[in-house]
């Protein structure tokens, strides 16, 4: 070998070694997990996953028998697999935590509400022309915000409040400023009406359900406690973080007959009716908390910013499809994605004061604790949902006859993708939870993945919605 050539063969390892040096711990990571020899199986799984951000590692086998003879149909175990583990979906709903386990729950939440409203899953077709409304209901005030608008708030006297703030704001506000949601002024705002209100919020709901079924009885003339026997209520709401940090309630409501969707509502079950009973109901319904010599007693009901809208056939409303969508996206957002708390609970004072939110959010969040001690409001575990500002219910729920259910779909899923066993097979499952989540590298080549499918699905969906447009 000439010098020449051991120079330029030294200046090339030299040149390598600095790319190297440049290269991230991430890019780093990834190149070591590409050299692995089971890096292959290593990527089928993380595909599985849908790339998804944080997946759980499971360790153990399952082994499928003939319920006849006891022949073993199949056996996996993860001795064979990348670290002997096997990885699985998260299933975070969050977007803000897992893009692609978030997009899965999106979609089989736009199914779930779909076939609640047009039929499908089990829910014959015919609930299309059942009295049907999409419903929206808010928090009450709590005190003035800031909204947008052509002005915040416009106030000829420009009076001031007991602590010297201005009562009204003459700014107009643009769609994203940090101010909109904001307390005009935080010391006449009362956040501890606004946490219990969260606390009680569910419950609200289930009085409100309870009284539209009652006014429905009675506006025909019906005993109130034979209501189930003529007609049955269904529903799917879904909770939504206003930017004041308030919850409001979206919710699709329809009217059966007594067994549900497959029977026809009684004929005096119409639109008109049940929008009477909704507003009705929404306007009157009320929770008192329980006493608290710290607090007293609060009376807490829905705000007076009601929308009610009926859904028709023939198109005269909000779509079916556009509902289902909407109710979709707001399901996967988290409570940081609409700056009203964090994703995750909190364990000390510490970390509500290191958590990235507004002065707005902080100051409903240090309520939760401070109220989350005293002993008549024990059962409502404030500590523990400090991070929703005291709301602790699911984001969506849904009446039992509404339409089908999130482990159908899964279940559903499965049988496609070829995963549901034989009817007569008995499967014997040995598994114990090992881990979770990615490394630096992993965690890149996962996002990379998600990317992919994503893109891959939207371009699906052009391609199929120019084909339907060509025909």
């Amino acid at each position: 070998m000439t010098p020449e050539h051991t120079s330029a063969d030294r200046r090339a390892v030299l040149d390598r070694a600095a790319r190297l040096r440049q290269l991230s711990e991430a890019d780093r990571d990834a190149i070591r997990i590409a050299q692995d020899p089971q890096f292959p199986r290593w990527l089928e799984q993380v595909t599985a996953t849908g790339g998804c951000s944080h997946p759980i590692h499971l360790s153990g086998s399952t082994t499928t028998l003939d319920g006849t003879t006891g022949e073993i149909l199949s056996n996996y175990d993860t001795r064979h697999e990348p670290g002997e583990r096997l990885l699985v979906r998260c299933r975070n709903r969050r977007a803000t935590v897992c893009p692609a386990c978030s997009r899965l729950h999106a979609g089989d939440t736009y199914h779930l509400v779909r076939a609640g409203l047009l039929g499908g899953k089990n829910v014959p077709a015919t609930v299309r022309n059942r009295p049907r409304l999409f419903v929206t209901l808010t928090a009450p005030s709590f005190g003035a915000v800031h909204r947008m608008g052509e002005v915040c708030r416009p106030r000829r006297d420009g009076g001031t409040c007991e602590h010297g703030r201005p009562l009204g704001c003459g700014t107009t506000h643009h769609t994203d400023a940090p101010a909109i949601g904001q307390p005009l002024c935080p010391d006449c705002y009362d956040y501890t009406a606004h946490v219990l209100w969260h606390a009680h919020a569910s419950k609200l709901w289930d009085r409100f359900v309870i009284d539209v079924r009652r006014r429905l009885a009675s506006s025909v003339g019906l005993v109130q406690s034979h209501f189930a026997q003529h007609a049955r209520l269904s529903f799917a709401r879904v909770a939504e973080y206003q930017k004041r940090a308030a919850v409001h309630v979206h919710a699709v409501v329809r009217l059966d007959g007594p067994h549900g969707p497959g029977e026809e509502p009684p004929a005096w079950g119409t639109a008109e009716l049940l929008t009477d009973a909704v507003r009705a109901s929404a306007l009157r319904v009320l929770i008192r908390t329980s006493y608290s010599p710290a607090v007293g007693e609060l009376a807490l009901g829905w705000g007076a910013q009601i929308d009610v809208r009926p859904l028709h056939v023939d198109g005269d409303g909000p779509a079916d499809d556009a509902v289902a969508a909407y109710v979709a996206k707001y399901v996967t957002k988290g409570a940081s994605e609409t700056g009203a708390g964090i994703d995750h609970p909190v364990s000390t004072c510490a970390d509500i004061e290191a958590a990235s939110v507004s002065s707005h959010v902080r100051t409903l969040m240090r309520t939760c604790w401070r109220l989350g001690v005293l002993p008549e409001y024990a059962h409502f575990r404030l500590h523990a949902w400090t991070h929703t500002l005291g709301y602790r219910g699911h984001i969506l729920t849904k009446s039992r006859a509404y339409s089908t259910t999130y482990a159908a779909l899964r279940a559903e899923r499965a049988r496609h993708v070829g995963q549901a066993k034989a009817p007569d097979a008995i499967t014997e499952r040995q598994w114990r939870y090992v881990g979770s989540g990615h490394t630096p590298g992993a965690a890149l080549i996962a996002t990379g993945i998600a990317e992919d499918l994503a893109e891959s699905r939207r371009l699906g969906a052009d391609a199929r919605q120019e084909v339907g447009w060509s025909q």
